[in-house]
């Protein structure tokens, strides 16, 4: 039995963290705050825990954006998306290129700042709800400023990702995009187009674990089935401040491990 439990059990604990990912990132978002470290706990190397983890989410946002198709506006869709494959490709090829012991020391730091930034996203959620409540004029979207803007977020995706889709709001915000469900559409494709050039990278450069990677796209994808069937049910508030801890506390374990 301990030889039983000790060969089948990170596929069980990979299994259980997959599904609550899934859960998370369709009442909240943060998923990968769970699944990543995951990961790495049934052995995956980080760099090969971070690309596989990214392949096994990127089904779930594919799906998002295709609910949220009609809400994108077309003049600023394409420069997102140009932003988004040079920043995707960028983030993965200098991941790629990081080394493991490197990359553990700076996992931390990223986990701290996402979860933080998580953390006041929702007061920049809620300014931009009352930016779209009183709309101004469209205007035409600065092409080439918003672009210079998107790359450093695009290329965080590319590289880790986690807590970055509502900084594309924001960028969009301050660049006259105002009515909430065309912010939040845009946010959706930048952070699946940046993932799936990430991925794409990934895949050709043959950094996927792939058992690892089917198990935990299913179960994320039955965990994201079941979270939104129960997402308007659950208090905001309480679901962004679970994540901010649950991201915190992995960002703290990680720190000790490095200490130690």
């Amino acid at each position: 039995m301990p030889a039983y439990l000790t060969t089948h059990g990170h596929y069980l604990w990979l299994i259980l963290a997959s599904f609550i990912a899934g859960v998370m990132n369709a009442l909240a978002g943060g998923g990968s705050f769970v699944s990543f470290p995951a990961m790495l706990a049934v052995g995956v190397p980080p760099i090969q825990a971070n690309a596989t983890n990214t392949v096994a989410i990127w089904p779930g946002q594919l799906t998002s954006l295709a609910a949220l198709r009609e809400d994108l506006r077309r003049d600023a869709a394409w420069v997102v998306a140009v932003a988004s494959v040079i920043g995707g490709i960028g983030g993965a090829i200098i991941l790629l290129h990081t080394q493991q012991q490197t990359f553990l020391h700076v996992l931390p730091w990223m986990l701290l700042a996402a979860s933080l930034l998580f953390g006041v996203s929702g007061r920049i959620s809620r300014w931009l709800r009352s930016r779209s409540e009183h709309p101004h004029l469209e205007h035409k979207v600065p092409a080439l400023y918003v672009l210079l803007c998107l790359l450093p977020v695009t290329f965080y995706i590319g590289y880790f990702g986690a807590g970055a889709g509502f900084l594309i709001m924001t960028v969009l915000a301050l660049f006259g995009v105002e009515e909430m469900n065309q912010l939040n559409s845009l946010k959706v494709l930048g952070a699946c187009v940046s993932n799936f050039s990430a991925v794409v990278t990934f895949i050709v450069r043959g950094a996927v674990v792939w058992h690892f990677c089917l198990v935990a796209m299913i179960f994320a994808g039955l965990g994201g089935w079941l979270g939104a069937r129960y997402a308007r049910r659950m208090n905001g508030n309480v679901l962004r401040a679970l994540v901010v801890v649950i991201g915190c506390a992995v960002a703290g374990w990680f720190f000790y491990r490095n200490a130690v």
